[in-house]
């Protein structure tokens, strides 16, 4: 257990144990997750916290307009995610000023559950399951970090499947984020994941023990 961690830090620490879950796009990251929910634990999906903190009527929502102009809204005032998207990928100043503005939201979400759950002493495991690998509200409140990684080729067939979108939409996802090398480097473990969910299931045991 990371000794900077929220669970190290207090008095009921070893009661439960936070692993951060991270990877890139199509890496099966949210497979992993998925994985440890299933054997008990409760997934904290940054994703699903982002997509709550820009919805009709919050100051996040309102921080983006301010930043990229009403031109990203629908009909009805909400976000339209497809409009922005094409704004900010393969912009890189774009998307990083979009991800500090979603990530402040994000993040103090996350804090405030982690710290909820150490000081209710709730047990087992707490995962928090975020796509970038921030250090406030992701590496400083984990007690581990896992890297999920998959050969470029699986992965856009993955993220092809599932979203439709082209080849080159993709790329440009897979290319704003980290490399898998960036990744690991901040991970206490790396899961490889080319094979069958038996095989993911299979290592995300291994890596429990």
């Amino acid at each position: 257990m990371k000794q900077n961690s929220i669970a190290y830090m207090n008095d009921k620490r070893g009661i439960l144990r936070i692993i951060g879950i991270t990877g890139g796009i199509g890496s099966g990251k949210s497979s992993v997750s998925a994985i440890l929910s299933s054997l008990g634990a409760r997934v904290v999906d940054a994703d699903l916290l982002a997509r709550e903190a820009v919805g009709k009527g919050k100051g996040t929502l309102t921080e983006i307009v301010q930043a990229f102009g009403t031109g990203i809204l629908d009909s009805e005032g909400g976000l339209d995610r497809k409009k922005l998207a094409q704004l900010v990928f393969g912009d890189k100043e774009r998307l990083s000023d979009l991800n500090r503005i979603v990530h402040k939201a994000v993040t103090e979400n996350i804090i405030e559950i982690v710290t909820e759950a150490v000081n209710g002493g709730e047990g087992g495991i707490l995962v928090l399951d975020v796509p970038i690998p921030v250090e406030h509200g992701f590496i400083d409140v984990a007690d581990e970090i896992w890297a999920v990684v998959a050969d470029m080729d699986a992965r856009i067939k993955r993220v092809m499947a599932r979203s439709g979108m082209s080849y080159h939409e993709v790329m440009d996802r897979i290319n704003s984020q980290m490399s898998d090398e960036e990744y690991m480097k901040i991970a206490d473990k790396t899961v490889y994941n080319n094979g069958s969910i038996e095989d993911l299931t299979q290592k995300v045991l291994k890596l429990l023990d």
